[in-house]
């Protein structure tokens, strides 16, 4: 492969910020206009478990248009209908057509990071790799971060915001269009089954569904519980950037530990703290917005960081050439419970108001912190010098585990080349 210089990689990873920025601040502006129309809590849910129905299909079904017009042409087909679909939010104000156009959504979000990532995958050589997957983290957090911020902008009341998200998605795709890199070819991933992967690592795999049951529920219905304590939008976008902050900001020191100690133990200790925390936000004083956005970040924090250590527990089983098959089952188990997870808190929240948001995740961490001390028990660890070492992860379609430096990259090419054959 020719080394490529990462600055060749520019338009794409700026048309990474633009579509983030257009389509995260586009979930949380759903869940403020859903609950201003007076939408119970339990239909705000289910228009979230929409869009991770439509992610997890699209990252199943989405490759395929890929593989058969190329990334560019498949991408611009994507950030086309995204537009479009988010522009058909104001031609409909009920929870019922909010909820097919959020499948659409979740479909092309899958489609478009399908292109991204198999993209960045082929570029990437093993001494820049883990560069490459920092940067793309960074590009798809900052701009989910930074769109939260345009629900405080002046003049974005009424169907304006839809309008200028739409002009975001939009423009993301001109750099891609304009690039002049060639696309590589879309590299096909190795299937293992669900049952196997259990087998493998029955706590990564419970951990990896408890991830996605609790980090969809802070995504989609996060901007809810900050309506109902009582803030306005552009607040309820703040705790939701503090919560992507904290997402990044305690990855890595809490993956560190994870290469300390044997990881069955800091994901106990993981959810045991997410069991305080979500304690700990329901009992907030009211307007005290301050330490709303302090839980918020350790809400975030906490939550985004048992995905990875997950993966990593779970690779510490596998041998180098299974680990992007494995990755991806993974991936579909976190899109699973994302889709499960809002549908369980908004009923907790249509019972007990606000505070059934970190109820339910309260309930969700104690269970998965008791199944992990379980396994603990039945099951002797993984010898802390014998872990392969930590690699933050974002959680997005089966294709981004090719981009862990971990895995065995001769047997993806080899995947590929067979594929092409």
């Amino acid at each position: 492969m020719i080394p490529v210089p990462l600055y060749s990689l520019f338009a794409l990873l700026l048309g990474v910020v633009l579509m983030m920025s257009g389509a995260g601040a586009l979930t949380t502006v759903l869940s403020v206009r859903l609950d201003g129309a007076g939408v119970s809590a339990a239909l705000i849910g289910l228009t979230t478990t929409a869009y991770f129905a439509g992610t997890i299909l699209g990252s199943v079904t989405a490759g395929r248009a890929v593989s058969r017009v190329g990334h560019i042409r498949a991408f611009a087909v994507f950030t086309s209908l995204l537009s479009a679909a988010t522009l058909g939010h104001v031609l409909t104000e009920t929870a019922v057509g909010w909820g097919i156009l959020r499948v659409v959504e979740g479909y092309c979000m899958a489609g478009l990071l399908i292109c991204v990532e198999s993209w960045l995958n082929q570029t990437a050589q093993a001494g820049n790799r883990g560069k490459i997957l920092a940067l793309y983290m960074i590009c798809l957090y900052g701009g989910y971060g930074a769109g939260q911020f345009l629900l405080g902008l002046p003049g974005m009341g009424g169907t304006a915001m839809f309008a200028v998200l739409s002009i975001c998605l939009s423009v993301a795709l001109v750099p891609v269009a304009l690039t002049r890199q060639t696309p590589p070819p879309l590299p096909r991933m190795k299937s293992f089954s669900m049952r196997k992967l259990y087998a493998v690592s029955p706590f990564g795999v419970v951990g990896a569904a408890a991830s996605g049951a609790m980090t969809g529920t802070l995504y989609g219905l996060g901007p809810v519980f900050a309506l109902k304590l009582g803030y306005d939008a552009e607040q309820a976008g703040q705790f939701m950037g503090a919560a992507v902050l904290g997402g990044v900001l305690l990855q890595w020191p809490l993956g560190w530990l994870s290469d300390l100690f044997d990881r069955r133990t800091v994901l106990v200790g993981l959810f045991a703290a997410l069991v305080c925390a979500g304690l700990g936000t329901a009992l907030l004083p009211d307007g005290a917005f301050g330490a709303v956005l302090v839980a918020a970040v350790f809400l975030g924090g906490l939550t985004f960081a048992v995905y990875p250590v997950s993966i990593a527990q779970t690779n510490d089983h596998l041998e180098p050439d299974d680990m992007a098959a494995a990755g991806g089952g993974l991936i579909l188990l976190y899109s699973a419970g994302a889709a499960l997870g809002p549908f369980l808190a908004s009923m907790a929240m249509a019972q007990w108001g606000a505070v059934g948001l970190p109820l339910s995740s309260c309930g969700i961490a104690a269970m998965a912190a008791l199944f992990g001390v379980w396994r603990m028990r039945v099951q002797p660890c993984v010898p802390a010098q014998e872990q392969g070492p930590f690699t933050a992860m974002p959680r997005t379609t089966p294709m981004v585990v090719s981009l862990d430096p971990r895995v065995d990259q001769d047997s993806v090419m080899g995947m590929t080349e067979s594929t092409l054959k």
